[in-house]
C-alpha cells in the first residue's frame, strides 16, 4: 500500500476492521507476510493432525503385536501370520530380525559362526529401528522451523506496518487516528498471525517429540529383547 493511499484506505475501511478488510487494505509486503504465515499455520496443523493419528495407530498396533509376541506361540508361526500385516514399525523390525535369523539357520555349529550370526541379527535390527524412527519423525522438523521462525516473520510485518503509519504521519502532517490506524492494524494483524502459526507448532513439536522418544525407547527395547531370544536359540543350536 502506497503511503499516499493510507488515508483513503482508512476511509475505505469505514471503521470496519475485519480480518478480510485488514488483509485487503494491507500493503504488498504485509500481504506476503500474512500469506506465508497463513500457509505455515495450515501446514503445521496438517502435520499435527497427521502425527496425532499416527501415534494413536502406533500405540494400538504395537500393544496388539506385543500381546501376540509374548503369548508364547512359536516365532515361525507368528512370523507367518504377520507376514501380510507388517503395517507398523514393531512388526517390520520383527520381520527384519526373523529374515536374518532364517538366513543364520544355515551357519555351522562353530562358536565363531554363531557369534557372527548374532552380530548380523543385531545390526539388521538396529538398522530397521533407525529406519522406522526416521520415518516416524518425518514432519517434526517442519513444526520446529515454523515454531521458531513464524514469530519473526510476523515481526517483519509488524515493523513494516508501523513504518507505513509513520510515513503516513510524515506525509500528511497529521496524527489523526484515521491516518495511523490502518498501518497499526495491519502491523498487529501480522503479529497475531505469527503467534497463531508459532504457538500450535511449538506445542505440537514438543508433544510429538516426547511421543517419538517414548516410542523409540519402546521399539529399541523390543528389538533388544527379541535379539536376545534369537541369540539364545542360536546358542542352543550351536551346542
Amino acid at each position: 500500500m502506497q503511503v499516499t493511499d493510507v488515508a483513503q484506505a482508512a476511509h475505505g475501511l469505514g471503521g470496519e476492521f475485519s480480518l478480510v478488510s485488514l488483509f485487503m487494505a494491507a500493503g504488498l509486503v504485509v500481504k506476503i507476510v500474512m500469506g506465508v504465515l497463513a500457509f505455515a499455520s495450515v501446514w503445521s496443523w496438517a502435520i499435527i493432525i497427521d502425527k496425532s493419528l499416527l501415534f494413536g495407530r502406533l500405540k494400538v498396533k504395537s500393544r496388539r503385536f506385543e500381546d501376540a509376541f509374548w503369548s508364547g506361540r512359536p516365532l515361525d508361526e507368528l512370523y507367518r501370520k504377520m507376514s501380510d500385516k507388517n503395517d507398523h514399525p514393531m512388526a517390520r523390525v520383527f520381520a527384519a530380525g526373523m529374515n536374518e535369523w532364517g538366513r543364520s539357520k544355515e551357519v555351522g555349529r562353530g562358536e565363531g559362526l554363531v557369534a557372527g550370526a548374532k552380530d548380523r541379527i543385531d545390526k539388521v535390527m538396529n538398522v530397521a529401528v533407525s529406519r522406522e524412527l526416521e520415518q516416524t519423525e518425518r514432519g517434526l522438523g517442519v513444526l520446529a522451523t515454523i515454531g521458531s521462525v513464524a514469530v519473526f516473520i510476523g515481526l517483519l510485518g509488524t515493523v513494516w506496518g508501523i513504518m507505513t503509519s509513520f510515513q503516513a504521519i510524515a506525509q500528511t502532517k497529521d496524527t489523526n487516528l484515521a491516518v495511523v490506524a490502518p498501518g497499526i492494524a495491519e502491523a498487529l494483524f501480522a503479529t497475531l498471525l505469527g503467534l497463531v502459526a508459532a504457538i500450535p507448532a511449538l506445542i505440537g513439536y514438543n508433544r510429538y517429540s516426547a511421543a517419538l522418544n517414548s516410542f523409540a525407547v519402546r521399539l529399541q527395547g523390543f528389538a533388544d529383547e527379541f535379539s536376545a531370544i534369537l541369540s539364545r536359540q542360536l546358542d542352543e543350536r550351536g551346542r
